[in-house]
C-alpha cells in the first residue's frame, strides 16, 4: 500500500457531514435526470401553452410527475442502501406517500426509498445464516412483501401529510421571494456554497424538488437556474484570461471552454481562490442572472444537468429562450466587470493558482480532475508513493461526491494513460455511494479515503493531496506496468496453477429464485462444512454481480453466464440439486486456502 494513503480517519467537519448528506440526496437524484428531462420535454412540446400542443401525448405528463419521477426516486435511493431488494421495497414505501398527497412527491420519494432500503436490509441481517434449506425464496419473497406493506400504509397515514405540510411551506417561502423581489438575493448563498461543494445538498434536495412542482402546475420554473447558470463562472474566467497573470492567465481560456460548454463549474473555483474577492463578482453576476430571470419571467421546463449553456439554453420554455439567453450574459457580463476591476487594481500577492486548486480540492472534500487534465503540467506529486499493488489490478475506478464531472475527467486522463502504456484494465469513475464490488484500485482524495475504504476496504487505494499535476497518475501507471511484467515474465505453468482466490459463488439461473436458491442452498452446506470462508448466493443471469469470482449454471445458460461476466470463473451443471461437481469444487476451492 502507498504511503500516500491516509491511514488515520479524517475528522468531520460540519462542512463535510453537509457535503456528505448532499451527496446521498444527489446520488437519488442524478441517476435519474435523463427522466426528469423526458418529462421536461414532453412538458414543453405538447401542454396547451407548449411548442406544440398536443392534447394526447400531453397526457403523458401527470403520470410521468405524480408516478414514474417519485418512484424513480424512491427505487434508487432503496437500491443505494440494499441494492434491487432495497430499491424494490423503497418503491413500495413511496407509493404510500404518492397515493396520501395532491402534489408530486418528491421530497416524500427521497425519505421513503432509504427509508425501505433500510428496512429490508435490517431484516435481512437478522435472517442471515438462519432459514432453513428450500425456504429461501418463500422468505425473501414475503419479507419484502410484508415490509413493503407496513412502510406503504406508513408512508401513507403518516409521512405523506408530514412532506407535503413541509413541501408547501418550502414553496411558499419561494413564492415569497419570487413575489417581493428577493429572490437575486438567494445567490448570495448559492455562488460561496458552489466553491465549497455544498451546492448539491440545495440544488438537488431542495430546489429541484420544488421546481419540479411548479413546472408541473405553471409550465416552467426559474429555480432551475439559479445554480446551473454558467454566466458568473464564465465572466470570472474571461476576467483571468484578460487581466491574470502567469499560469492563471494561460490556462483560463481552456477553462473557459470546460466551464461554459462542458458544464463542469468546479473548474473556476481555484482562480476565485487564487483572488478571494472575486467571490463577489460571481455573487454579483449570480444576482443579476436571477434578477434578469425574474423580470422576463424566464424558466426551465426540467433540471440542466450538467450547468452547460447547452442544456440551459435547450430546457428554456416556450418563449422564453431570448430571456434565458439574456440572463446569461448580462451575468457573464456583470461578474467579468467586477473581477477585472478586483485582479487590475489589487496586488500580486496571494495564492498561486496550484495552492488555490489544493485549497479548493481540501474544502470540498474531493479532488479535482478537472483542473488535473487543465493544468497538467503544474505541480509535483506528493512525497512517500511507492509501489499501489498488493494484488493484480484489472479495474480503476475514481471515485468523488457525485461521481459525475470531475472524477469523469480524471478517469479521461487516467484512461488514455493506461492505453498509451498497453495495458488491458478498466478505467471508470463514479460516487463513493456507488463503488462497484470489482474495483481492485480506487483514487480518491484524501478527506474522502476514509469513506472509500470503508465502503471498499478490500480494494487498493491511492490518497492524494493535489491532483494539479499528472505524475501521480504517471507512477501509478508505472507501477502496473511493472507489476505486468512481472506476470509476463513468470512460467506458463506457474500461471496455470496459480488459480485466483475464490470469495464469492454465485448460482444463477433465469429468474434467479427456485433452482438456483435450492442449488445455492446445498453448495453454502457443503463450503460451511469444509470450513471455508466463502460467500454462496444465487441470483438471475441478468443480475450476476460484478464481485462474482465463480459462477455455477446449468449447461444450456453457461453461454449467457460468459457473455455477462467472461472474467469469472464458470461451472456447468445438468442437476442444480445434486451434482458431484459441487464436492469437486470445493475440492479444488480447498487447495486454493
Amino acid at each position: 500500500m502507498s504511503a500516500s494513503t491516509e491511514n488515520a480517519p479524517q475528522k468531520k467537519s460540519i462542512r463535510s457531514r453537509i457535503q456528505k448528506f448532499g451527496s446521498f440526496l444527489s446520488s437519488m437524484i442524478m441517476p435519474n435526470i435523463g427522466a426528469f428531462i423526458a418529462w421536461g420535454l414532453i412538458t414543453a412540446l405538447f401542454i396547451e401553452s407548449g411548442w406544440a400542443p398536443n392534447e394526447t401525448l400531453a397526457a403523458l405528463v401527470d403520470p410521468m410527475i405524480i408516478y414514474l419521477l417519485p418512484l424513480l426516486i424512491g427505487y434508487t435511493g432503496g437500491k443505494i442502501v440494499h441494492d434491487v431488494r432495497g430499491g424494490v421495497v423503497g418503491a413500495v414505501a413511496t407509493i404510500g406517500v404518492i397515493a396520501g398527497a395532491d402534489i408530486p412527491m418528491f421530497l416524500g420519494a427521497m425519505a421513503m426509498g432509504p427509508l425501505g432500503g433500510i428496512a429490508i436490509k435490517g431484516f435481512d441481517r437478522l435472517v442471515e445464516g438462519k432459514i432453513r434449506q428450500g425456504f429461501e425464496m418463500l422468505v425473501n419473497n414475503f419479507s419484502a412483501g410484508i415490509i413493503g406493506f407496513f412502510l406503504a400504509i406508513f408512508g401513507l397515514l403518516a409521512i405523506g401529510p408530514i412532506v407535503e405540510w413541509l413541501t408547501n411551506v418550502l414553496s411558499g417561502a419561494v413564492d415569497f421571494l419570487v413575489n417581493s423581489g428577493l429572490l437575486p438575493l438567494t445567490s448570495i448563498i448559492i455562488e460561496p456554497a458552489k466553491v465549497l461543494f455544498l451546492n448539491n445538498a440545495i440544488n438537488h434536495g431542495v430546489l429541484s424538488p420544488i421546481a419540479a412542482e411548479q413546472v408541473a402546475s405553471a409550465g416552467k420554473s426559474i429555480l432551475y437556474l439559479l445554480e446551473p447558470n454558467p454566466g458568473p463562472g464564465v465572466g470570472i474566467l474571461l476576467a483571468f484570461a484578460i487581466f491574470g497573470t502567469g499560469i492563471s492567465k494561460a490556462s483560463a481560456p481552456g477553462a473557459m471552454v470546460i466551464q461554459f460548454l462542458g458544464g463542469i463549474h468546479e473548474i473556476y473555483f481555484p482562480y476565485v481562490l487564487s483572488k478571494p474577492l472575486t467571490i463577489l463578482a460571481a455573487i454579483a453576476g449570480g444576482m443579476t442572472g436571477v434578477f434578469t430571470f425574474s423580470l422576463f419571467n424566464v424558466g426551465l421546463t426540467s433540471v440542466p444537468s450538467p450547468g452547460s449553456i447547452f442544456p440551459v439554453l435547450g430546457l428554456a420554455a416556450p418563449g422564453d429562450f431570448f430571456g434565458v439567453l439574456l440572463g446569461v450574459v448580462l451575468s457573464a457580463a456583470v461578474s467579468f466587470i467586477i473581477a477585472s476591476m478586483i485582479l487590475k487594481f489589487s496586488s500580486n500577492e496571494g495564492e498561486t493558482l496550484e495552492e488555490s486548486t489544493a485549497k479548493m480540492e481540501s474544502m470540498k472534500g474531493k479532488k479535482s480532475s478537472a483542473a488535473s487534465a487543465l493544468h497538467s503540467n503544474a505541480g509535483a506529486a506528493e512525497a512517500g508513493t511507492g509501489a499501489y499493488l498488493d494484488k493484480e489490478v484489472n479495474k480503476i475506478v475514481f471515485a468523488c461526491d457525485a461521481g459525475m464531472g470531475s472524477s469523469a475527467m480524471g478517469a479521461s486522463v487516467m484512461k488514455d494513460k493506461v492505453k498509451k502504456a498497453g495495458l488491458d484494465i478498466s478505467v471508470t469513475n463514479t460516487s463513493i455511494s456507488n463503488i462497484p464490488d470489482d474495483a481492485d484500485l480506487i483514487i480518491t482524495h484524501k478527506d474522502l479515503t476514509e469513506r472509500a475504504r470503508q465502503k471498499r476496504p478490500d480494494a487498493e487505494h491511492v490518497s492524494v493531496e493535489n491532483f494539479l499535476g499528472s505524475d501521480k497518475y504517471d507512477e501509478v501507471v508505472k507501477d502496473l506496468k511493472q507489476k505486468k511484467g512481472v506476470e509476463e515474465g513468470s512460467s506458463a505453468e506457474t500461471a496455470a496453477a496459480a488459480k485466483a482466490p475464490v470469495n464469492k459463488i454465485i448460482f444463477a439461473c433465469d429468474a434467479g429464485m427456485g433452482s438456483s436458491a435450492m442449488g445455492a442452498s446445498v453448495m453454502k452446506d457443503k463450503v460451511k462444512k469444509a470450513g471455508l470462508d466463502i460467500s454462496v448466493s444465487n441470483t438471475s443471469i441478468s443480475n450476476i454481480p460484478d464481485d462474482a469470482d465463480l459462477i455455477i449454471t446449468h449447461k444450456d445458460l453457461t453461454e449467457r453466464a460468459r457473455q455477462k461476466r467472461p472474467d469469472a470463473e464458470h461451472v456447468s451443471v445438468e442437476n442444480f440439486l445434486g451434482s458431484d461437481k459441487y464436492d469437486e469444487v470445493v475440492e479444488d476451492l480447498k487447495t486454493r486456502e
